[in-house]
């Protein structure tokens, strides 16, 4: 039997021939991610285990994102343990204030993921990387701190699930709808320790920054990681980001996957993700009364430059709701620069939104837009748990730019045809 792209990545950097779903392996490193939440609790496993030396200074990754600036004394604690580590073992690629961006759309803009890497994260959304061909997933701080100091990590590979996607998505449908249709579909546990594998005519119908997005979120299925085909779009994004060497991998024919669940993106629609899960999605015709306080623009998911022309594309010429609060955020310096030289950022201050620095801010509750008792926000974040944005008496609705923009202007969920 053959193997699907995930497995061959495994194999590979397990020195084996083949391997299967179930099998145990021992898989060699490419790059091993920490942030600022996360990092100091590998530090401390690192300096427990009496470890006192990285394996390799140019594959390690530390990137503060999520509560920097720092929002209180215990971020900059956190922070100041981190960039005393990287300072210490000259980590090449570590990503403080000012260079920094939200870590899964930073690493690769600065080229260090590329197809076929094997790449572990102390996040669980570093199954993001899937996008370029990668095997990526996120795993525990005490994995972390192994991973930087033996490069290696051990892994049970995963059996997978294939997604064959056709046509082509029409107006206002973007690589978040499809994401949540399909979390709709299987439910968040519908991929649990399962590779979620696209392919079909319709993966040519995709932008990068959809892909990331779809990629992104395949951990709210349960998947330990999602994967794309390397293609002409795929190669042209490295080029110029990545230098060095990357191998191509494609699945056998005979690849083995437990099913195969067809999804045409000619048929897909604006869809939202209602509290508490993202599975709970309906599309926005069914809800586009439901009233918000907040709508966020930006995060991991959904902060690149295709989300940020799409929320402009939107709000030019129209005000922000008087009653919302309409937060935009950029996900690296680079992305606000583009967001300045293409009149991007004077679009969302016209129409009365904030423009915050790279940082993941309100997606976890952090800062920069936390939710008091009562308050609705739409965001173009991940996750809508209980308590997730702020206080446990809030929610948050999930969706892609054009409808978080659109239902900034209006004040409830709407598309932005509703307009």
């Amino acid at each position: 039997m053959g193997m699907t792209m995930t497995q061959k990545i495994l194999a590979a950097h397990a020195g084996l021939p083949s391997v299967k779903a179930g099998d145990l392996i021992e898989a060699k490193l490419d790059l091993v991610l920490g942030n600022d939440v996360t990092t100091p609790v590998a530090i401390t496993e690192f300096e427990k285990a009496g470890f006192t030396k990285v394996f390799d200074r140019d594959k390690i990754a530390i990137v503060l994102d999520h509560f920097t600036p720092c929002k209180d004394i215990k971020a900059a604690e956190l922070s100041f343990q981190a960039r005393n580590f990287a300072h210490k073992h000259e980590i090449i690629n570590f990503f403080d204030v000012g260079q920094m961006g939200v870590e899964h759309a930073l690493l690769p803009e600065k080229g260090l993921v590329a197809a076929g890497d094997c790449i572990i994260g102390a996040d669980s959304h570093t199954c993001t990387y899937g996008a370029l061909g990668a095997f990526s997933t996120g795993i525990g701080s005490t994995d972390m701190a192994a991973g930087m100091a033996a490069g290696v990590a051990w892994f049970k590979v995963p059996s997978a699930i294939r997604f064959h996607l056709t046509g082509k998505p029409g107006r206002w449908v973007s690589g978040k709808d499809v994401i949540l249709y399909i979390i709709g579909k299987i439910g968040v546990d519908g991929a649990l320790y399962k590779s979620m594998e696209f392919t079909g005519p319709g993966v040519a119908e995709l932008s990068m920054d959809d892909r990331f997005t779809i990629s992104n979120m395949a951990i709210e299925a349960g998947a330990k990681n999602g994967i794309f085909p390397v293609d002409e779009k795929t190669i042209a994004y490295m080029q110029g980001r990545v230098n060095r060497p990357y191998a191509v991998y494609e699945a056998d024919p005979d690849a083995e996957y437990e099913q195969t669940i067809e999804i045409n993106l000619s048929e897909l629609e604006p869809i939202v993700s209602l509290p508490h899960l993202p599975s709970n999605t309906k599309p926005v015709r069914e809800v586009r009364n439901l009233e918000i306080q907040q709508s966020v623009i930006g995060s991991c998911t959904n902060g690149r430059i295709d989300d940020m022309r799409i929320a402009a594309q939107v709000l030019k010429g129209r005000k922000v709701h008087p009653n919302v609060r309409c937060i935009v955020m950029p996900a690296t310096q680079h992305i606000t620069e583009q967001m300045v030289e293409e009149g991007l950022f004077q679009i969302f201050l016209e129409a009365g939104a904030i423009v915050s620095t790279p940082t993941c801010g309100p997606c976890l509750g952090g800062h920069m837009g936390v939710l008091y008792a009562g308050e609705r926000a739409v965001s173009t974040t991940n996750r809508n748990f209980v308590g997730r944005m702020g206080h446990v008496q809030s929610e948050v609705v999930l969706a892609s730019p054009a409808v978080a923009a659109a239902s900034a202007v209006a004040g409830h969920l709407c598309t932005p045809d509703d307009l």
